[in-house]
This record gives structure tokens, C-alpha cells and sequence, in this order.
């Protein structure tokens, strides 16, 4: 395969067209295609955060709940919630989330998609997703009416 590339000037996009001609694919570093792996949402925090991992690496996690409504022809109304496992790196904002955020505080997280395996008690081993954060912005709590 050979990697040929154009470039939009007016989007600054690179694209990415593979030819069949070759079985080998070279491409000069300094072209490699650009990705994007960008994650933004905004929700509530399901669980107080936790400290993990070691002293030399440490983590703060946490659950986060977003949601959409979707309404049916009949008038009757979905609501799904979505879960999200939040991990944090950075050392000022993991120590900021560990302290100040709290169950249900509504927060806005930019960071990007991570998957790994987790082993389970009983030897099965799952993909599980994670969203590692760049930045997380707090909002003020409001009492709920009840």
C-alpha cells in the first residue's frame, strides 16, 4: 500500500487515500495521518470520588451520569441514563476533584476515550471503558426540590 495524502488548504483536514499497489505501506513520520479521540460531557457525579492506584501514581475516579429523554408517537416518555467512568490523572486537578467534588454535583468533563480489560472475581476478563480527564469544570449545587 502507498500512503498519498491531500491536504485541504480552506479545512487544514488530511486525508488519507490508500492505493493497492504494494503489500508494504511506508509513510514518512512526518506525515502520519492526525486523529482525534475527544470526549466532552456533561452530568452528574454518581459516587463521591475515590483515590486508586499507588503513591507514585496515583488516581482519583468517579462515576458520572448523562442522559437523554426521547419521546414516542403514543405521548410516553424514555429517559436512559448513561454511565461514565471518570479518571484522573493530572496531580492539581485530581487533588482538586478528590477534595471539593461531591455525589451529585453537576460537572462539565473534557478529556479523551480510553479502553482497558478488567479481570473479574470469577476469571472473566472485560473491556472496560474510561474517560481520562483534561479538565473538569464544577458547578454550583442547587437544592432539589422535593
Amino acid at each position: 500500500m502507498q500512503c498519498l495524502y491531500k491536504v485541504s488548504s480552506t479545512l487544514r483536514r488530511i486525508v488519507l487515500t490508500q492505493q493497492l499497489h504494494t503489500s508494504a505501506v511506508q509513510c514518512d513520520v512526518q506525515n502520519t495521518e492526525k486523529t482525534i479521540n475527544q470526549v466532552t460531557l456533561l452530568g452528574r457525579v454518581g459516587a463521591d470520588p475515590q483515590k486508586r492506584g499507588s503513591e507514585d501514581h496515583p488516581v482519583v475516579n468517579f462515576p458520572l451520569a448523562t442522559h437523554f429523554s426521547y419521546k414516542y408517537e403514543s405521548g410516553d416518555i424514555l429517559q436512559k441514563t448513561d454511565w461514565h467512568r471518570i479518571s484522573v490523572f493530572r496531580p492539581g486537578l485530581r487533588d482538586t476533584v478528590y477534595k471539593y467534588l461531591k455525589k451529585g454535583q453537576r460537572v462539565y468533563v473534557t478529556g479523551k476515550l480510553s479502553y482497558g480489560e478488567v479481570k473479574l472475581d470469577d476469571g472473566q476478563v472485560r473491556t472496560a471503558s474510561t474517560v481520562i480527564a483534561d479538565d473538569i469544570i464544577f458547578f454550583q449545587s442547587q437544592p432539589q426540590n422535593t
